[in-house]
């Protein structure tokens, strides 16, 4: 039996283990987001601290402005081989809303599913599931053959939900430390259940924050309804003027750098037969909306948006207060593709806001992180190293694909350390990340792991 069988044949036998460490991993709220919520976070990075070490790993918590980004470290014993930077996140997006939750968020549970076995939890796909397969496809190694196939760097930051505020100045101090060949990401996802995928393109992000202000206090709306005007109402009504009648964002200079979509990339994505009727009918729509003329496979990946991702102000308790807030506020986010340039776009989105406060309002703007887009060569030695490792586990071939999220590490790692990064994960469209009730096949954690550990191996014989 050859190295790889051997170490795929431990992953099976060891599986439920794999699943139990997850499990513990899980059960730590590592929610970025919240301040009430760090200790937790910091929690998650010595767990896993302490299973790296436990490997054999070379271990460094490094401070940040923020949440610390947990390193680690192992060298092959075998003479040049390439060092390959593996990345991924421990914090996790919040837990609300708890009553649409069919089990508490961070007290995972295995179900039953149509694909066999899921577990249950928030974080279980993203990315401590995600990141577990290529954890425990390091120990498979090591357990088996006493070594890894090639260097390994482990770069896990614990701000990736909220932006990745630190991690641009945490990549300019410690250029040397993550030195690399190539950067591996596994916070994508598969094609579908049986055709793995591998992400060449990323939209870049926008997150702000806007509060605009009228009256000097919450007003009784029987005694001033009427007579003035309605933050929540004036909100409202600017939040309306975003987009025209076809989904086109109004700000200004928005679509500056935003390139053509040629007939040879049209076609590429008209050959995947993306089926729109399934995707939008698991979310219990019947199809896409937006920009007429673009495709939904399109208006995903190669186009950009503009959304508003939360609003707020007045009274939102039980009962009813008839109360005229003083204050609105939204959390908004802009989805972004090609050379768009997100400080600019900022500058632009505060200015279309302010331009139509009415009288006497007042406005603030937080930038809560910006990134750019990603386009990745597909000609790249590595990411057909990737592709090898994943054709040896699954019998469909490998879709290149792109994905309309964002993940700021991925340019910044471009932009700072000079690394393509190979873009292979295993989850589904119907995880739930980012909602109530995310979940993580079991079959996709295990294929992960398998398809990890043959990766590397692949990788290793880069020359």
């Amino acid at each position: 039996m050859n190295k790889l069988a051997a170490v795929t044949s431990y992953i099976d036998d060891n599986f439920y283990h794999s699943v139990d460490r997850l499990i513990e991993w899980l059960k730590i709220p590592s929610v970025s987001t919240d301040s009430q919520f760090d200790a937790e976070v910091l929690r998650a990075a010595n767990w896993m601290a302490d299973q790296l070490a436990a490997l054999g790993f070379e271990i460094k918590l490094i401070e940040t402005t923020g949440h610390p980004v947990l390193y680690a470290e192992r060298n092959s014993k075998t003479d040049d081989a390439p060092t390959t930077l593996f990345y991924g996140h421990y914090d996790v997006q919040p837990g609300d809303p708890f009553e649409l939750w069919e089990t508490a968020p961070f007290e995972p549970v295995i179900k039953d599913s149509k694909y066999g076995k899921k577990i249950v939890a928030r974080g279980a796909q993203d990315d401590k599931g995600q990141v577990m397969t290529f954890i425990e496809a390091f120990r498979a190694w090591i357990e088996v053959a006493g070594d890894l196939p090639c260097n390994v760097k482990i770069m896990l930051e614990g701000e990736e939900e909220t932006g990745s505020p630190s991690l641009a100045g945490f990549l300019e101090a410690n250029k040397d430390l993550l030195k690399a060949d190539l950067c591996v990401v596994c916070d994508t996802a598969m094609w579908d259940i049986d055709t793995p995928a591998i992400t060449y393109s990323l939209r870049g992000l926008l997150d702000a924050e806007i509060s605009i202000t009228g009256p000097t206090r919450d007003l009784h709306s029987g005694m001033y309804g009427g007579a003035v005007v309605n933050p929540l109402h004036a909100l409202s009504s600017i939040v309306a003027q975003l987009h025209d009648e076809n989904g086109k964002v109004q700000i200004k200079d928005f679509y500056d750098g935003v390139p053509a979509l040629t007939a040879e990339e049209r076609a590429e994505l008209a050959a995947l037969e993306h089926d729109d009727a399934g995707f939008f009918g698991e979310i219990g729509l019947s199809g896409p909306a937006g920009e007429p003329e673009f495709t939904a496979l399109e208006k995903l990946w190669a186009r950009p948006t503009c959304d508003v991702n939360g609003m707020w102000g007045g009274y939102i308790g039980e009962g009813h207060k008839t109360v005229i807030a003083s204050k609105a506020s939204l959390k908004l986010s802009c989805r972004l593709v090609g050379n768009q340039d997100p400080h600019a776009i900022l500058k632009n989105l505060e200015a279309f806001f302010k331009e139509r406060l009415p009288k006497d309002f007042t406005m603030t703007l937080k930038n809560h992180g910006t990134g750019v887009a990603v386009k990745l060569p597909v000609d790249s030695p590595y990411l057909k190293a990737a592709k090898a490792g994943l054709d040896h586990e699954f019998d469909n071939p490998t879709k290149l694909i792109g994905m309309g999220g964002s993940i700021p590490a991925v340019g910044q790692i471009k932009e700072t350390l000079g690394l393509d990064s190979v873009m292979v994960g295993f989850g589904l469209s119907d995880d739930n990340i980012h909602s109530p009730n995310e979940k993580y096949e079991l079959t996709c954690l295990q294929r992960g792991i398998r398809s990890h550990a043959a990766i590397l191996a692949k990788i290793a014989e880069v020359k």
